[in-house]
């Protein structure tokens, strides 16, 4: 695919955006990937990646195995992604303990309006696309009311694993990977490090991603290729039950005390804005929650007026 560097520089601002998105937890950056049109060609790069690039690096050179991955796509995406994570680790981290209110707001418009974008590709409903749905909303809303793991000092292997498994999350549409850090107990650490620069923590986490990625795109891959209907209305369900993960005003029912002795939220359950203790923010909040609601929709006429 022939691509100019403006394309190049419009595939990291979109990196950017699932970085953003996947520094949240609650938030997917596959999500992103999918309303921007870009989902099947980042499975389908990452999935390339196998042993028999080893054969192609022997007969036909470096160039040839690049171009095999689609290594341009590739380098201007994770560009974008990491670029994100670096620069917003700290503003995301501020604003969950400051903004809370304002912050969920804003991304609960914009999953809102990806559980939109994405029924509006399902092409037939039936009996077996609307019980997969209700499976989703029921697993999505599991996982939001587990109790979160309180973080501990991680050694290197568990970040290796918790890595891998979050970068399943981190490009499955509906499920954020931040989240299941945040379920493992290394949420903190992870972005302590990031914040930090504490590069041994960072790079251990960073080959358990690409593990992970190499590992679960073929998957995903394939489901999408023999079940896509199926699979975005499972996707869909996932993404209407964790809406109760990213309710803007939460009720704190347990906490726990972290390593450097502060007291952090360790379960907590939904309120409406009336009962929320402080200011609830609720014009602000709907402004917001309205923004986050028409980027998505300005991203979906971006991706179809590019195709």
């Amino acid at each position: 695919m022939s691509r100019s560097i403006k394309d190049y520089i419009i595939i990291s601002l979109k990196g950017m955006s699932m970085g953003a998105a996947d520094v949240v937890p609650g938030v997917s950056g596959g999500t992103i990937a999918f309303i921007s049109g870009i989902y099947e060609e980042l499975l389908t790069s990452i999935s390339s990646f196998n042993l028999g690039l080893i054969g192609v690096l022997r007969k036909e050179g470096i160039k040839a195995v690049w171009n095999k991955v689609n290594g341009n796509f590739l380098l201007a995406l994770f560009i974008g992604i990491a670029i994100s994570i670096v620069s917003l680790a700290k503003a995301i981290k501020w604003l969950l303990e400051n903004e809370p209110v304002l912050l969920w707001s804003f991304f609960f418009g914009l999953v809102l309006a990806s559980i939109i974008y994405i029924a509006k590709q399902i092409t037939n409903w039936n009996g077996v696309t609307i019980l997969y749905s209700i499976l989703g909303i029921a697993f999505g809303y599991a996982i939001t009311v587990i109790p979160s793991v309180s973080s501990q000092e991680a050694n290197l292997l568990f970040l290796f694993f918790a890595g891998a498994i979050a970068s399943c999350a981190m490009i499955l549409p509906g499920i954020s990977g931040s989240y299941i850090l945040l379920l493992m107990g290394a949420y903190a650490t992870v972005m302590t490090a990031v914040t930090d620069r504490d590069l041994v923590v960072i790079a251990v986490v960073a080959v358990g991603v690409i593990v992970g990625l190499l590992s679960f795109s073929r998957v995903l891959k394939w489901l999408f290729s023999k079940y896509k209907n199926i699979m975005l209305a499972a996707l869909m369900g996932i993404m209407i039950g964790s809406i109760n993960k990213i309710w803007p005003w939460k009720e704190t029912v347990t906490t726990y005390t972290d390593r450097h002795g502060e007291v952090k939220p360790l379960l907590e359950k939904s309120i409406l804005p009336g009962s929320y203790e402080g200011d609830p923010q609720i014009m602000m909040a709907v402004v917001l929650a309205v923004a986050g609601f028409a980027l998505i929709f300005l991203l979906e006429r971006l991706a179809r007026e590019k195709n």
